[in-house]
Formats: C-alpha cells, sequence, structure tokens
C-alpha cells in the first residue's frame, strides 16, 4: 500500500512533467509563429486633439506631486502632473474631419521650468488593420516650436517591431486650459 506522501510526490511529479510538456509546446509554438519579413517604410500624417477641458475632455489629471502647484493660466500641466490619455487622431486640424485612430497612454508634466511633457502612448490607427498601432516614449518639449521629435520604440499589428520618429508642429495651443491641437508626421520602420 502505498503512503499518501508517496502519492502526493508522484502526483506532483506527473503534475511537473506535464508542465515541463506545455511549456516546451508553447515555446516552440511562439518560436514558429512569427518569422519577420522584409522591413517596409509607412509615412503617416495625422492631428491628434488633445482636450483637458470641457465636459468630456480626452486627457484627465490622475496625479500629481504633493507640492506640486495648482494648473494656473500659463501653465495648464504643471510640473509632476500626470495624465491619462485617450485622445481623437483625425485626417484634419479640425475636430469635425475624419477620424482616423485613437492615441492612449500618460503623460507627465517634466519640465519645471517651461511645458514640457514625456509621454508614453499607443497610437491606434483605423485605416491599417484593426490593432495595429505604434508606441511612443519619449520626451516632448512643447514650447520649443515646430518640429519637435518624438522617438517610437515598438509598435503591434502591421506595424510589428515598429521604431521610427515622429516630428511634432502645435497647430494650435490654449496655454489657459491646455488644450491642444498637433500634427504629426511619423516615419516608421516595421516588419
Amino acid at each position: 500500500m502505498r503512503t499518501p506522501t508517496s502519492l502526493l510526490l508522484l502526483l506532483f511529479v506527473v503534475l511537473l512533467v506535464s508542465v515541463q510538456r506545455d511549456d516546451a509546446a508553447a515555446a516552440a509554438a511562439a518560436n514558429e509563429e512569427y518569422q519577420p519579413g522584409p522591413e517596409k517604410v509607412t509615412k503617416l500624417h495625422f492631428y491628434l486633439h488633445d482636450t483637458l477641458s470641457g465636459k468630456d475632455p480626452g486627457a484627465v489629471l490622475v496625479a500629481r506631486g504633493a507640492a506640486a502647484p495648482l494648473a494656473r493660466p500659463g501653465d495648464p500641466t504643471p510640473f509632476s502632473s500626470v495624465y491619462a490619455t485617450d485622445d481623437v487622431l483625425t485626417e484634419g486640424p479640425q475636430r469635425a474631419s475624419r477620424v482616423v485612430g485613437s492615441a492612449q497612454g500618460l503623460y507627465v508634466s517634466s519640465g519645471r521650468k517651461g511645458l514640457s511633457l514625456v509621454l508614453g502612448m499607443d497610437f491606434e490607427l483605423t485605416d491599417h488593420g484593426n490593432g495595429s498601432s505604434f508606441v511612443v516614449f519619449s520626451r516632448n518639449p512643447v514650447l520649443a516650436g515646430d518640429g519637435r521629435e518624438l522617438a517610437v520604440v515598438g509598435g503591434r499589428g502591421k506595424f510589428r517591431m515598429a521604431r521610427g520618429f515622429a516630428l511634432l508642429r502645435t497647430q494650435y495651443l490654449d496655454t489657459g486650459n491646455g488644450d491642444a491641437i498637433v500634427e504629426y508626421n511619423v516615419t516608421l520602420f516595421h516588419h
């Protein structure tokens, strides 16, 4: 007769072997699923509508440092403010233009002496396949003028393994409430 301890040990060994087989099969399947094709270059152009004001803002304050000042005219996003975003992307600068996607993520007001943001955002574009997006993680010195550059650090769907850059031009900025319309010219290198 087997003891309860030996039965438990046997059950543990069977379970361990089963899990290892499943892990090995999953790893093999994962390695076979994606074979990068030739590198492609995609150029994108759209407008991001970052709205902090009104009844339905696309960016909402979610945190602020304890010693941070409150928002005020001329400084709508004071240092250490963290915003969650779900901004609309359009074909033209007018909000009534055709919607081409959305940008979701976070940005942190990182400039103590001027309006500078660090963005971590996923840009999903509806015209490029369901679920295709690229990711930006970069500093945006908002008041530095046109031609600001953000780093593209990844992507998914048709933009899998993306890298590249986005050149920004502020179309509109209300320094009283923080609302902005920003033109994006994006160059992606992806497979």
